[in-house]
This record gives structure tokens, C-alpha cells and sequence, in this order.
């Protein structure tokens, strides 16, 4: 009896120890080590790619953001994000496709609607956009709804009403697109893209400028 009250005693010891060392190590020493690389090395990512202007934080270049006004690029449409019914506090951002199939009423109604919006607030005088130059990325939400990029036809189609909102030239405007134009990743992967947060943010410092 004696000698098992020892015994557990002995492994009871053994795995709390054991407890303690691994709580330390992969609780402690391992998260701080993580954090220290990640911040030396890859700080921007580690921080969220954060996004400044004006000395602060005004977004991530990771997740698209809606309400600019008409004197701004337009980000694509983020159709099917939920809504936070649970913390009414933070208005928190979901991520989320519409699920509507390809031959949804619902979902060609949306993108008609659409079309034909981005061809009245994008036509100006001496520009006129037709419905056909239009380009796919305007009228449809990425699958996760936050895709913070759009192509450079649908930035240059908005390029003459920027212009014409902020009394910029059109050519400035169009070569502000594409200094922000991003190519394929490695040359072959994905496709051309716009950062739209960074482009705007590039406008405001031309408008404030000219």
C-alpha cells in the first residue's frame, strides 16, 4: 500500500513537471520566438499589411473596403457578406460569397443593375461608357466579398469621371492607375490587379498637391 501511494506520487510529480516544461515551452518560449522573427522579419504581414495615411492606420491592403464616394476609384461589389447580429458594437466585417448560382434571376437582376449603374456614374461629358466596356470584375463579388483589388480596365473605364470630379487631367489620372498596377505574380500567376485603398490614397495626395 505504502509503496503504491509512492509510485503515484512519483508519476503524479513526473507529469506535472512534465505539465510545467511543455506549458513553458510551447506556451511561452515558442509564442515569443514566433513573434520576434515575424516582427523583425516580416513585420508589415505580421501586422495585418497595414495601410497609412496621414500618420495612421486607414485600412489593411489585404481587405477591400466600400463607401467611397464618386470622387474616388470604386472598389467591386461585395454582394453576400452577412450581417453581425451578435456584437451590435463593432461593425464587423464578414466574409462571404452571394451562393447564388450562374443562372440565379436574382443574381443576373444584381449585375444588370449594376452594369447599368457603373455606366450612368462613369459616363462624363466627352466619355461615354458603353455597356459592353463594362468588365466583368465591376459587376461581380469576389468569393470571399473583400477582394481589396480590381482590374485595370475597370480603374481606367473610372478613370475620366475621377478626373472630372476632382479638375485633374485625364491623362494624369490614367497614368496614376497605372503606377498602381501590380502584374502577374511571378509573371505568370493570377492577373494584372489594382490595390484600390492605395490608389485612392495616391489621388488624395494628387488632389491635394495640384
Amino acid at each position: 500500500m505504502n509503496n503504491s501511494f509512492v509510485n503515484t506520487a512519483r508519476l503524479l510529480g513526473a507529469g506535472l513537471r512534465a505539465l510545467l516544461v511543455l506549458t513553458v515551452l510551447t506556451g511561452v518560449l515558442y509564442p515569443l520566438a514566433v513573434t520576434g522573427v515575424a516582427q523583425a522579419f516580416f513585420r508589415d504581414k505580421a501586422n495585418g499589411s497595414e495601410t497609412r495615411a496621414d500618420g495612421r492606420v486607414v485600412g489593411s491592403s489585404l481587405i477591400g473596403q466600400q463607401g467611397y464616394g464618386l470622387r474616388y476609384f470604386q472598389s467591386r461589389p461585395a454582394n453576400g457578406l452577412g450581417t453581425n447580429s451578435v456584437n451590435t458594437r463593432y461593425k464587423l466585417i464578414l466574409s462571404g460569397a452571394t451562393n447564388l448560382s450562374a443562372d440565379s434571376k436574382v443574381l443576373l437582376k444584381q449585375v444588370e443593375d449594376t452594369r447599368a449603374e457603373v455606366v450612368k456614374v462613369n459616363s462624363v461629358p466627352g466619355y461615354t461608357v458603353r455597356p459592353a466596356d463594362v468588365p466583368a470584375d465591376a459587376v461581380t463579388s469576389s468569393g470571399s466579398g473583400l477582394d481589396p483589388d480590381i482590374s485595370p480596365q475597370y480603374a481606367e473605364l473610372q478613370a475620366h469621371r475621377v478626373a472630372e470630379r476632382n479638375g485633374l487631367p485625364v491623362a494624369r489620372v490614367e497614368q496614376l492607375v497605372r503606377d498602381h498596377t501590380t502584374g502577374r505574380t511571378l509573371g505568370f500567376l493570377g492577373e494584372p490587379r489594382v490595390n484600390v485603398l492605395e490608389l485612392n490614397i495616391a489621388l488624395k495626395d494628387l488632389v491635394a498637391k495640384k
